[in-house]
């Protein structure tokens, strides 16, 4: 991959990060500010009303005695005046904790008992306001957490959505890197392969034309013939090996339309079979054809679909160990036609299975020059099946063989 896009990615991805972590920070902040202000409005008013209880004679004599119902009432107007006052709406309660009696020391009035439940709780010494010892007054706030919540309102649910949206962001620039990085290590073994593939035949071009110079006997007609024949051979290989890198690239750009006409499915896995049979027989194997679907027109290119077929036969063949063992199958399935193509090679590993699809890509044999090639066959096979409206899918066990299940729609 290019180093300086490498760096763009990692640049962004930084920068997402950093955004993800200030827009966090701030959340906390901000809940800080208001839990902090939440706190000041609280003992301003829990001052306040402490101040007017002790300017209120009458109450603070009968508290002396005992706090009644009179009494519950005007620190609850006290309170509720003052939270109003300081814009301050937040549903309270509060407590006026018992004092100790001078001569009998044990508490001589009990007030509100309200539920145990976790809660802000706000008190005061209330022994300035009476002569009694030990005499607090509390306010609690059940609810100071929804009400911090509230306050910070739309900010805080911007702020949630906009940390969902970074990370959104900084998860597909992490799977963008990752991608870009796969195509750059397939980009490069795809180099290394063609780079290999095109040396071997221009090799060959090369010796053969030396040999045609420097051979003493070249004036004989036979040897003519033969290194002739070498470099129409090696020419023939390099041309076959360009037009399949041009293809796919023209393929994937959509610039091969396809020629469609109703065609005979059986009758082209006959013909793409005759010219491969050659194969199957140099390697003594066998190739079995079970074509037992009733319908089996569909519309098609017949010259994209004859690769097709004749790409997964090679490769069946290709990737078999001693005498190669094929089977071509075909049977209906509501309007489809279904083609199954068997081997019992070597198969593939499971973790290789899901990736035989994308393109450049090649199953690792030990040496990359085992089977020659760029890894676009099947990719070629999956963009051709796909545009004929139909699907591919591949089951395969390690030194069991593979299978390949096309399903294309019948006319």
């Amino acid at each position: 991959m290019n180093l300086n896009r490498t760096n763009i990615f990692i640049a962004i991805s930084a920068a997402l990060l950093m955004v993800l972590i200030i827009q966090i920070n701030w959340i906390f902040e901000t809940a800080n500010v208001k839990e902090e202000l939440f706190n000041e409005k609280a003992n301003m008013v829990l001052a306040r009303t402490t101040d007017a209880l002790s300017a209120d004679t009458m109450t603070c004599k009968n508290m002396e005695i005992r706090v009644g119902e009179n009494e519950i009432h005007k620190i609850d107007s006290l309170f509720n005046h003052y939270m109003n006052f300081y814009n301050f709406h937040v549903a309270y309660t509060f407590e006026v904790k018992p004092g100790v009696d001078r001569t009998t020391k044990e508490p001589n009035f009990t007030t509100n008992i309200y539920p145990k439940q976790p809660q802000a709780c706000y008190q005061k010494s209330l022994d300035e306001v009476t002569s009694k010892t030990g005499f607090e007054l509390k306010l609690l706030f059940p609810e100071k957490q929804q009400y911090i919540n509230t306050e910070m309102g739309t900010m805080f649910i911007t702020s949630i959505i906009l940390i969902l949206i970074v990370l959104v962001m900084f998860w597909r620039t992490i799977l963008s890197l990752i991608k870009e990085k796969k195509i750059s290590e397939h980009t490069t073994d795809f180099l290394n392969n063609m780079t290999h593939e095109f040396k071997t035949p221009l090799t060959n071009i090369a010796l053969a034309g030396k040999m045609m110079t420097k051979d003493s006997t070249i004036h004989q007609e036979g040897k003519i013939k033969h290194y002739t024949g070498i470099i129409l051979e090696e020419n023939e290989k390099l041309r076959l090996q360009v037009e399949q890198v041009l293809s796919m690239t023209a393929l994937e750009r959509g610039e091969i339309p396809l020629q469609k006409r109703k065609l005979d499915l059986h009758q082209l896995i006959i013909d793409s079979s005759k010219s491969i049979s050659i194969q199957i027989e140099n390697e003594q194997g066998t190739l079995n054809l079970n074509l037992n679907a009733n319908k089996f027109v569909i519309m098609g290119d017949k010259t994209h679909l004859t690769n097709a077929l004749s790409n997964l036969i090679d490769n069946a063949i290709k990737y078999s160990k001693g005498k190669p063992e094929l089977s071509i199958q075909t049977f209906n399935s509501d309007h489809n036609i279904i083609v199954i193509i068997s081997d019992k090679g070597i198969g593939i590993e499971k973790e290789y299975q899901k990736k035989v699809f994308d393109k450049f890509f090649r199953v690792p044999t030990g040496d990359v020059h085992d089977v020659k090639g760029f890894g676009l066959g099947l990719a070629y096979v999956k963009k051709i099946i796909e545009m004929h409206q139909g699907t591919i899918e591949l089951q395969s066990e390690k030194g069991r063989g593979t299978t390949f299940t096309i399903l294309l729609p019948n006319v």
